[in-house]
């Protein structure tokens, strides 16, 4: 499933973040990756012990634990604290698909089962820098406002494409859900939609109670926890 969240971060939360990032020290990015990742990696990292990195990547999930879609469509159990990127002068990320088990900083693992990118550049900012996410629908090229949020599959295979003028920056992350299949996950996340719509709508409101208890049975018999 792949799902666009608007809004995630709002325009001045991104300037400001932005202004940070513009001015901070940057890594070559395939010193986070393994070695098949690094064969396609070709763009720049906040280090994993900046703590620009750990300050803004709280921000970051503060922002997703405010925005209800974010939850009820990765319902999330872990998230590994955000990285941030940086794509310019030619960078890209050939095709692979994420590692599917992740280190936490307090000695856990983290299953990753959702991917999330949030863009701090506006598309008309930069050339390229395109995430295209392969389905068994076939190509989708996502390059959206800054402050929107793409959550998608972290077993799909991905790409982002060459940025060939101005900078692409991002925050990005992963997230282990409640419920790691991912067609339950979306059919929870239609199910809330639905209940929601219902509600605002003024419908009987026993009907909802009905609906909301279905929801809540069906996510006890699928969560993991």
């Amino acid at each position: 499933m792949l799902l666009h969240i608007e809004n995630l971060l709002d325009a001045a939360t991104v300037a400001r973040m932005r202004a940070r990032l513009d001015a901070a020290g940057w890594i070559d990015g395939r010193e986070t990756v393994g070695l098949q990742g690094a064969r396609v990696k070709r763009n720049q990292q906040l280090p994993d012990t900046s703590p620009l990195r750990t300050e803004l990547g709280r921000e970051v999930l503060a922002a997703c634990a405010r925005h209800p879609l974010f939850h009820a469509a990765t319902l999330p159990v872990k998230i590994l604290p955000p990285r941030f990127n940086r794509y310019a002068d030619g960078g890209s990320y050939g095709a692979h698909v994420d590692g599917a088990v992740m280190a936490l900083a307090d000695g856990t693992q983290l299953r990753s089962d959702i991917a999330c990118t949030v863009l701090l550049a506006e598309p008309g900012n930069y050339t390229g820098g395109e995430l295209v996410i392969e389905d068994t629908w076939g190509e989708h090229a996502v390059k959206l406002p800054a402050g929107d949020a793409i959550v998608y599959p972290a077993s799909s295979l991905h790409r982002v494409e060459p940025v060939t003028h101005g900078a692409r920056v991002a925050a990005f992350f992963w997230i282990q859900s409640l419920v790691r299949d991912e067609s339950r996950r979306r059919t929870l996340l239609q199910l809330d939609t639905a209940i929601r719509q219902l509600d605002a709508g003024g419908a009987d409101g026993a009907a909802v109670k009905q609906l909301t208890g279905v929801y809540h049975n069906l996510l006890r018999q699928w969560s993991e926890t």
